[in-house]
């Protein structure tokens, strides 16, 4: 089977501008191949009764567990956490409630997965995908596969790290009403009040970017739609996450997902989100990360946001 159609799809795709520039591909298998992917064997997973099966029959399907964020690698740690829904979390991201566990497939059954995996860690989908973004193969590696993520995985909103180049996700979720199910990419943007953490970013590209709290940020899209592929190149706008809470027992939530990286990389700073809560309790280093996103703030920014200190009082000087 050829997916080669595919790749005249991608580059045919315009981009979408909000809520920020990516490519947004609905319906990207045909009919038959979707109806014939998701059918499959290792994607169709039988319904089982709890996590203990759930797991024995990844496993059997040729699933294995991977070191992922927003996940831990310890399936009874897992299973113990699962079984008491909403117990305080302790192996995520300060800004998560929950994690869960992702699993990568590592060796299809049937022929037609084979020849899909095969096309997915293609050279040329790798140079279809980095010729659209103008991302140069020598300066990346490439990482792909598919993957189910169970419920509780959780990566609050992120605009990626520096490393990596490009991102793709497509949605191959085989449970009927999928769509409707909690376990969607949410794309978003910074509330106006914490803009002044993305001009940091912009003015300080030596430090790495970091995932934020939800209330942070608002949803402007999600990736609902079955057979849909987003592709996207990080920049300090991207921002996007997942918080999947759903039903795992009788279909997971399954994707094709891949990611450039670049081999080098220059950041020497790891902010995480709490270094940017500007209060009294870190005077030293609210002063320091105030002065710095100042610097680097254009004005119109620094007028708005004086503008929402006075109530609307201040007007700029000329």
């Amino acid at each position: 089977m050829s997916f080669d159609y595919l790749l005249e799809k991608i580059k045919a795709a315009e981009f979408e501008r909000e809520p920020f520039p990516h490519l947004h591909i609905r319906n990207f298998f045909n009919d038959e191949d979707f109806s014939k992917i998701t059918a499959a064997q290792e994607i169709a997973l039988r319904a089982r009764a709890s996590d203990d099966q759930l797991f024995e029959e990844l496993f059997d399907a040729g699933y294995k567990i991977i070191d992922f964020p927003g996940c831990i690698t310890n399936k009874n740690t897992y299973i113990k956490w699962h079984s008491t829904k909403g117990a305080k979390q302790t192996h995520n991201n300060s800004t998560c409630e929950g994690f869960g566990v992702t699993l990568r497939l590592a060796s299809a059954k049937s022929e037609l997965i084979s020849e899909l995996m095969a096309f997915v860690n293609s050279r040329r989908l790798q140079e279809v995908l980095a010729g659209k973004f103008d991302i140069d193969l020598e300066d990346v590696y490439y990482d792909a596969g598919i993957q189910k993520y169970l419920d509780g995985y959780e990566i609050s909103p992120h605009p990626d790290i520096r490393k990596k180049a490009l991102t793709y996700m497509v949605n191959i979720n085989p449970g009927a009403g999928s769509e409707a199910n909690e376990h969607h990419t949410h794309y978003l943007v910074f509330r106006d009040e914490y803009k002044y953490v993305q001009a940091y970013w912009e003015g300080h590209p030596e430090a790495d970017r970091c995932w934020v709290p939800w209330s942070w940020c608002d949803t402007r899209k999600m990736q609902r739609e079955n057979n849909s592929i987003v592709i996207f190149s990080p920049t300090n706008l991207t921002m996007h996450g997942v918080k999947a809470r759903y039903d795992h027992l009788a279909s997971q939530r399954t994707q094709l997902y891949g990611n450039l990286w670049y081999h080098t990389e220059s950041v020497k700073l790891h902010p995480e989100w709490e270094d940017f809560v500007i209060t009294e309790a870190k005077p030293k280093l609210a002063a320091s990360i105030k002065s710095k996103v100042k610097s680097v703030m254009p004005s119109s920014v620094k007028a708005f946001m004086k503008d929402r200190i006075t109530g609307g009082n201040y007007v700029a000087r000329k």
